[in-house]
């Protein structure tokens, strides 16, 4: 017989084949006791942190609840367990006399991760502990199988991935984070909401992967006979709304990009992309600064996020605004851009970079960028004025044809957002699109035809930012990795 007592859920000599086999042997026993073991549904009073904080002490209230049973232990004529929702849990006191002996029998056959309902009078405990006297039960739903180890938890990062139902049963820490991480978008929309930007939906299948320098997912789409790509980004067809006279839009989904996973990368994520008709960088600058102060404000109540080991990252504004060529030359050397490229690419080896001897001159500077440097700017920092060869989509900056009008907003050594003046010049734009797919050696036919042919319409100015939600989320959770903040991550399948 399985043993709940003092809410240990079995002991260690019991195997968990066993255990699932006496579960599943009880099955029969609730069946031919009257009671089918997986219930319907059940009026409830509300959700447990409601019916606690409703009780007023030394007042005798009926309620029905219902959760999973989480701790167990019979002393007795009496039993206490502990009932748990999504958003707490509370006390039940079970005793013979007030269930009667039939259902307290019944009871008693209770396991621990078996959800059941509950009706009775709220109490205070002489410890001061708020319990339901319960005079009914019912059970809805027999769990199968253990629960890990109440203290300890699922603490095997392979299976807090791979089963994350398990993780967010008993690691309040990982349910927490995805509370916030549901608040923090929501907060996002409310914010967007109330500065009349509306919130659009445009395709994930797409003839063409367009909007970003990405690997695309690669399927075929029947009906129609034709390839098809997963998309790598939204811009292209929010670009399009542009056109058609949105002048202040969203889209908050999902990107996809077959490329490698890691701390920081997931091939399936959520992002933003916002764009806002005679805006530009500096109007998506404000406008992120505002929306991610105001989330963390609201959603956390302050503006310094505590990462641990010291680490402080503080986003209250202003946040520091530096260019992409001073960074280089703070790192490389204030005469990085006066050295030949051959220079350049021998200085880069110095200071420890792996140089391909196919890097172009721009590629040797982006790696001393992107390895050196982008991992040190820890608290929020605009780069801005980025060379127009990095990002084909954006408006050259009026003062130098050579630099783009852009943002990357990096907090915590990540991008968490880049940000431009969109490219409206369908002249210009189609001159960037062929000289990028002459480097990337792409075949013919991979430029967006149709997106072209929108420009020429007209495209009024505009300022456009995407924002990663995931790397948001690590950042304001102070999550290390990015499985962390995604409920099912993307891992190797197992093999069998």
């Amino acid at each position: 017989m399985e043993n709940n007592v003092n809410g240990q859920q079995q002991p260690p000599e019991v195997s968990a084949e066993d255990i699932f086999t006496q579960r599943v042997n009880k099955i029969g026993e609730w069946r031919s006791s009257g009671v089918e073991p997986f219930g319907r549904a059940f009026e409830c009073s509300g959700r447990i942190a409601e019916i606690r904080a409703k009780f007023v002490p030394e007042t005798e209230v009926h309620v029905a609840a219902a959760g999973r049973v989480t701790a167990y232990r019979i002393m007795g004529k009496s039993i206490f367990a502990d009932l748990k929702d999504s958003t707490g849990k509370i006390q039940l006191y079970v005793h013979k006399d007030n269930l009667g002996e039939p259902a307290f029998l019944l009871f008693k056959k209770i396991d621990i991760g078996d959800f059941i309902g509950v009706e009775g009078k709220l109490f205070t405990t002489r410890t001061g502990e708020v319990t339901i006297k319960i005079s009914k039960f019912e059970l809805l739903s027999k769990s199968l199988r253990t629960l890990p180890e109440k203290w300890h938890g699922l603490t095997d990062v392979e299976h807090i991935y791979r089963q994350r139902y398990l993780d967010l049963i008993v690691n309040e820490k990982s349910r927490d984070v995805f509370k916030k991480r549901f608040a923090i978008i929501s907060e996002i929309r409310r914010f967007l909401a109330e500065k009349q930007f509306t919130e659009v939906e445009t395709p994930m299948l797409q003839y063409l992967a367009g909007g970003a320098a990405a690997k695309p997912f690669e399927t075929f789409y029947e009906a129609l006979h034709a390839p098809m790509f997963m998309r790598i980004a939204p811009e292209l067809y929010l670009k399009r709304l542009l056109v058609g006279g949105f002048e202040k839009i969203y889209e908050l989904n999902r990107n996809f990009r077959n490329e490698g996973m890691s701390r920081k990368h997931n091939p399936e994520f959520t992002m933003i992309e916002i764009y806002q008709a005679f805006g530009d960088c500096r109007t998506m600058m404000d406008l992120i600064e505002g929306l991610v102060t105001t989330v963390a404000q609201n959603v956390f109540g302050t503006l310094k996020i505590d990462h641990g080991d010291g680490k402080i990252i503080d986003l209250t504004p202003p946040w520091r605004r530096v260019t992409y060529d001073d960074l280089v030359k703070e790192k490389a050397g204030a005469d990085w851009f006066d050295i030949t490229p051959a220079e350049r690419a021998e200085r880069a080896k110095g200071m420890g970079l792996h140089v391909d001897p196919k890097f172009l001159d721009f590629e040797v500077t982006h790696e001393v960028y992107e390895k050196l440097i982008e991992s040190t700017l820890i608290q929020p920092t605009f780069v801005t004025r980025l060379p127009s060869v990095l990002v084909p989509l954006a408006k050259a900056c009026a003062d130098n044809n050579n630099y783009v009008d852009v943002y990357e907003l990096e907090i915590n050594g990540q991008e968490i957002s880049p940000g431009y003046s969109e490219l409206n010049d369908p002249v210009e734009q189609r001159r960037r699109f062929e000289e990028q797919a002459k480097r990337a050696g792409a075949k013919e036919g991979a430029i967006d035809e149709d997106f072209l042919t929108a420009l020429e319409y007209g495209m009024p100015p505009a300022g456009g930012m995407g924002i990663g939600i995931d790397r948001l989320v690590m950042l304001l959770t102070a999550s290390e990795s990015i499985r962390d903040v995604i409920l099912f991550p993307h891992l190797k399948p197992v093999h069998k």
